[in-house]
């Protein structure tokens, strides 16, 4: 870590290194192919017993993936993409998003049964710095993880910070969100589309290299992506209902662009949070028309959860590296499974793979209890 820089004096941040594991394959570029394709990755889950279950489907790797291997696979592969030495990634912190309390951290006999644990275990065995911190918080946690990372970073804590973020689909969790009716029972996420039913969960994880402009440029590091501006707001509104009129996530909007100091009409692309539950989209809809104005009926939008699932805390992450790839790539994802506008979502959404190169991208997400992200990124 190094000492802040004085306020007014913020240093550029910039993504050096990304990497993710989804359903179609491990590595970034698996994960570009699949967004190009626009190709839903979604399947009968093999990996345990549905037969009980109301909804058989997710978006799941196949066989039986270890979290601990998968998340260290991702951040050596975003660490040797940013260049980091041996000597580089032993300074560098880890901030882990996970949920709950990870199988492999009972695989630590000296620190059984915490979550902590499990991220220094990542960490140790990264060859990262034991500067580890642990998000939890729904599917906002890997969003924030950016932002603290980012803000870090900018005001002049730490010249790096490796973001990772892992989740894959299990048991407990599929039986929860089936139980609760949330899962669409068509097989299909249709965000802002009439007669969407709800939600699928997904494998995800990823890594990103959180830097300096200044440090990458000293070491030689290519940017992949400059990260603008983040915003961060609660809404207490509910415990599982999203606020209707989308207070909160357009505060979080209006504190990336504020952040970045743009203005909405500069924004060419929103991945959205985009759930695919009724309520959640439409206030995500109210949201972005608080924000943006007139310009969220303009702005191109999708939901890359319509093909690669919600990974839960790991979903921002895997949405920001999708994100990146896009942008760098000059395409922006279809938002699958759209049958028809809902007439309370009057928004721009990409019903097809689109070729364009915008300069600025929102990457959004909520959570349950309330809590909201917004990440601003552009090419470096």
């Amino acid at each position: 870590m190094t000492e802040p820089r004085p306020a007014g004096d913020r240093a550029q941040v910039v993504v050096t290194g990304l990497s993710a594991v989804s359903a179609y394959g491990r590595g970034a570029s698996a994960l570009a192919a699949g967004l190009r394709a626009g190709r839903p990755a979604f399947a009968p889950v093999t990996r345990f017993d549905v037969s009980a279950r109301r909804v058989g489907v997710g978006a799941l790797l196949p066989g039986s993936p270890v979290l601990l291997d998968e998340l260290l696979s991702a951040v050596d592969e975003a660490a040797h993409q940013a260049g980091l030495s041996a000597p580089v990634r032993a300074s560098t912190p880890l901030l882990l998003a996970v949920h709950g309390e990870p199988d492999g951290a009972r695989g630590l006999p000296d620190r059984p049964g915490r979550t902590g644990a499990f991220t220094l275990s990542v960490a140790e065995k990264a060859g990262l710095s034991d500067g580890v911190r642990t998000y939890t918080s729904a599917c906002v946690a890997a969003s924030t993880a950016v932002a603290d990372a980012a803000a870090t970073v900018a005001a002049g804590g730490a010249e790096r910070v490796m973001v990772a973020a892992g989740y894959l689909v299990e048991p407990d969790q599929f039986a929860l969100f089936d139980a609760g009716r949330a899962l669409a029972a068509d097989g299909a996420v249709r965000p802002f589309s009439a007669g969407r039913k709800g939600l699928l969960l997904g494998d995800g994880v990823a890594a990103v290299v959180v830097e300096s402009a200044r440090a990458a440029q000293a070491r030689g590091a290519t940017p992949l992506a400059r990260l603008h501006g983040w915003g961060r707001a609660g809404d207490g509104y509910h415990v599982v209902q999203p606020r209707p009129d989308g207070a909160g996530l357009a505060r979080a909007i209006d504190a990336a662009l504020g952040r970045a100091g743009l203005t909405p009409e500069q924004i060419g692309y929103v991945n959205a949070h985009g759930s695919g539950s009724a309520q959640s989209d439409v206030a995500e809809a109210a949201a972005l028309r608080r924000a943006l104005g007139e310009h969220a009926s303009a702005v191109p939008i999708s939901s890359t959860k319509s093909l690669h699932g919600q990974a839960l805390e790991a979903s921002p992450l895997l949405e920001l590296v999708a994100t990146v790839l896009s942008l760098r790539e000059g395409f922006l994802p279809v938002n699958a499974g759209y049958l028809a506008p809902d007439p309370d979502c009057p928004l721009h959404v990409l019903t097809e793979t689109t070729p364009a190169r915008p300069a600025y991208a929102l990457s959004l997400n909520a959570a349950f209890g309330g809590a909201n992200t917004a990440l601003l990124v552009g090419a470096p």
